[in-house]
């Protein structure tokens, strides 16, 4: 009897890139603290296939260690090749609020994604992760 051999995939931290992992592509931007000034979470190019999956964008959450206080307003902006394709909001003002929202997307070939957040405060980190698969 013979024994397989059990494949795993291993997790290298969060970077402004995109990952290919056979027929999916993935990209984490990590937690980035809250600003009144923009930051960017993801920035790369796409190949010559089309992307097509979710973007979940985190508003700011803030935790000042004996639990959660309030949040913020973030605003994302997506842009393919410069141009603005999309802005997502996220409010985490009050605990109803929502505290990330998902959108559908398709990335064309050979583009260039970026996607920067905007927020009304410094309380709280915010974060993007994006998932789909590639045709």
């Amino acid at each position: 009897m013979s024994k397989t051999k059990k494949r795993t995939a291993t997790f290298l931290g969060p970077n402004k890139g995109i990952s290919i992992a056979r027929e999916f592509a993935y990209a984490y931007s990590g937690t980035k603290q809250a600003t009144t000034g923009e930051t960017t979470l993801l920035e790369f190019t796409t190949g010559n296939e089309i992307i097509v999956g979710k973007i979940t964008c985190a508003g700011a959450i803030p935790n000042n260690g004996s639990g959660v206080g309030s949040g913020v307003v973030s605003a994302f902006t997506l842009t393919f090749n410069g141009e603005e394709v999309t802005r997502m909001k996220t409010e985490t003002l009050q605990e109803d609020s929502p505290t990330f929202t998902v959108y559908p997307i398709l990335f064309p070939p050979h583009t260039s994604i970026k996607l920067v957040v905007l927020s009304n405060g410094t309380a709280g980190k915010t974060s993007a992760i994006i998932v789909g698969r590639i045709y």
